[in-house]
């Protein structure tokens, strides 16, 4: 109440309400060292309605974690440790970045799929421990949560609780407005263990619940927590008062007054520190004991390189070399993708339903189910979920996670790329069918606003190669970067393997190279990325027959040739040639950073059509001849 007063902002109901659950769960159930927070054998803990921020903050600090009162005190405010919802590598103890609703579900399930897979490889002695999920009314109206919810339950992800805190208030009233169904029941359809607490002050029945959801076998398990928000406020418990503003002081006082408690700010009782010490001797006491164990276990080694996320000395040698290849980049990709899982400790994932379109139905493993623990996934037509869950895998460590599906179907996924790009996690979709040359399936299917949409998003690395060898090198890159999520973006159609030097792996690392180079000092650049590059090649020849030397360049990533030194970009973007055209089937937008004032961008800032590939690159002007008549133009309008 305090934290959130003092902050003017803020949702003081929920903590209150679930102040009894945080303790039953951080006192009695919640395995974890205070003093260790980064101990790999920790339960996960995540607070999917992240905007009751100030539970966690008060549980962290509560029970040990460096998280002093000070910060409590600097809730909302800047520099603070105490963010208006939890973020991931900003607090200590906070194990996932949460506040988009129904993101902390597909959170926790990714979280209980990598334990189960670390288990399973190093076994109990090592890696035993599980998910907890807090999430509310809201993270349960979201799609994500549903999506995430089903695969659980038909994985069987038995080490995963989630609390549901049924308190039946939103921001706008009752959930009966808008929110009626029997969840419960929901959850019990997908697979899941369901149990009822009907006092969500009951100590000892959330305590009972706590236990036998830990006991329960073959079943995620959803406690209904049945809590009222702001309890004990006299005049704005059990209303949406008490949802997402300061209760206000006088209703503080007399909340105080009714739990006979100090009107002092941030009255800490000397009581409750008590209470919450032994939490730090016990923390110490598992730890120390997983560290015996690691000590005796032939395995320690390889699993801790696994959980720091260390690659094998020679994994890029295993890569192959498809520089004569005239394939799709899918399909490039597929034969990386299959050259590396074998050599990746922990690579995990697959398709939402597309795997022999996306180009990850490979054959190293089993497919991860019920009964077995193999890095082959089948999400289900659930990208949103995929996606959450992703980040939950991710988030846990020891599992580098992928994901597919068509590049239009980024749309479904963006909220927790987002997410991912926010936590810097090391997560790589696979996004093919990458523009109109999708063809007859039409505008629904065919992406325009996508490359613009996931280039704005910050900490994202988003790759389009042009061909085989550049999808490889792609996939090199992808995998040896660790600070973010990366984004390869690949054609369904078949490319024709570009003329090039022999070693150009550590060009497409640095997002823009020139490709092309013509035998005199260029006039005019043109530059491309993915299937266009080749049309930029053929526009180069012909306009260097008729005495325009031309350069190409090929750009499969703006945000790693942004991140270079100056004198790479004067190189391949000399500020003295402004002849410049950009081609690329998607929407000019951003390419003026690139083409400057005096260039000019081919795109396509509308929608496409129903109709063969190679028809729609003619009728939308994605041809030589085109990006020769803008060359052409930029360079009479220079002399005229």
């Amino acid at each position: 109440m305090d934290a959130v007063q003092q902050a003017n902002s803020g949702h003081p109901g929920t903590p209150m309400a679930l102040a009894p659950v945080a303790y039953v769960l951080y006192r009695r159930h919640l395995k974890h060292a205070p003093h260790a927070p980064e101990w790999a054998d920790r339960d996960r803990f995540v607070l999917s309605c992240g905007h009751a921020s100030m539970l966690l903050y008060g549980a962290l600090h509560l029970s040990g974690y460096d998280l002093p009162l000070e910060e409590i005190k600097r809730f909302r405010q800047w520099g603070s440790k105490t963010p208006g919802h939890p973020e991931r590598g900003h607090t200590v103890g906070v194990e996932t970045t949460t506040g988009p609703l129904g993101q902390g579900i597909g959170n926790g399930v990714g979280m209980a799929i990598a334990e189960r897979m670390l288990r399973e490889q190093y076994g109990a002695e090592l890696c035993d421990h599980r998910t907890w999920v807090l999430c509310s009314d809201g993270d349960l109206m979201e799609g994500v949560a549903s999506e995430a919810a089903s695969l659980a339950g038909h994985l069987k992800l038995d080490r995963l609780t989630v609390i549901w805190d049924d308190n039946k208030i939103t921001i706008d009233g009752r959930t009966d407005l808008c929110f009626s169904e029997d969840v419960g029941a929901r959850f019990a359809a997908y697979g899941w263990h369901v149990l009822h607490v009907r006092d969500g002050n009951d100590l000892d029945d959330i305590d009972t619940a706590l236990t036998q959801a830990a006991a329960h076998a073959d079943a995620p398990t959803l406690i209904v927590l049945r809590t009222i928000i702001g309890d004990p406020a006299p005049t704005k418990r059990d209303s949406s008062k008490a949802h997402g503003e300061p209760l206000g002081a006088d209703e503080i006082t007399r909340t105080k007054a009714l739990l006979d408690w100090p009107t002092e700010p941030f009255h800490v009782a000397p009581e409750a520190y008590a209470e919450m010490a032994p939490l730090a001797e016990r923390g110490r006491e598992l730890v120390q004991a997983w560290e015996g164990r690691m000590a005796a276990s032939p395995k320690a080694a390889a699993y801790r390189a696994q959980l720091a996320g260390t690659l094998p000395d020679d994994w890029a040698s295993h890569l192959p070399d498809l520089s004569d290849e005239s394939v799709a980049s899918r399909q490039a990709s597929q034969k990386a993708l299959a050259a590396l899982a074998p050599v990746i400790p922990g690579l995990a994932g697959g398709s939402a339903d597309l795997g022999g379109s996306n180009g990850t139905n490979i054959t190293f493993g089993d497919v991860f189910s019920a009964t077995s623990t193999g890095p082959r996934f089948h999400w289900g037509i659930r990208e949103h979920g995929m996606a959450a869950t992703l980040n939950g895998m991710a988030c846990h460590g020891g599992v580098r996670p992928y994901g597919a599906t068509f590049l239009v179907f980024a749309d479904y996924c963006k909220p927790s790329i987002r997410l991912a790009g926010l936590m810097g996690l090391p997560v790589i979709y696979i996004f093919t069918h990458d523009s109109i040359g999708v063809g007859e399936d039409g505008p629904t299917h065919q992406p325009i606003e996508h490359l613009a949409m996931l280039r704005g998003i910050p900490n994202l690395v988003t790759l389009r190669p042009a061909d085989a060898a550049e999808t490889v090198a792609a996939w090199r890159t992808a995998i040896g970067r660790s600070t973010g999520p990366t984004a390869l973006i690949l054609t369904r159609q078949k490319l024709p393997a570009l003329v090039r030097r022999a070693d150009m792996s550590a060009d497409t690392a640095r997002g823009g190279y020139i490709l092309h180079e013509p035998a005199t000092a260029p006039v005019a650049i043109i530059l491309s990325t993915g299937s266009e590059v080749n049309v930029a090649m053929a526009a180069a020849a012909t306009l260097e027959a008729e005495g325009t030397p031309t350069r190409v360049v090929s750009m499969p990533s703006w945000e790693l040739f942004a991140a270079q030194d100056p004198a790479w970009k004067e190189r391949v973007l000399p500020r003295a040639i402004t002849a410049r055209v950009s081609i690329e089937a998607g929407l000019t937008f951003g390419w003026s950073r690139w083409v400057g004032d005096r260039g000019r961008s081919l795109g396509l800032d509308h929608f496409g059509a129903s109709a063969p590939g190679e028809r729609l690159f003619q009728e939308f002007g994605f041809t030589p001849a085109h990006v020769v008549a803008a060359v052409r133009s930029i360079l009479t309008a220079s002399t005229s």
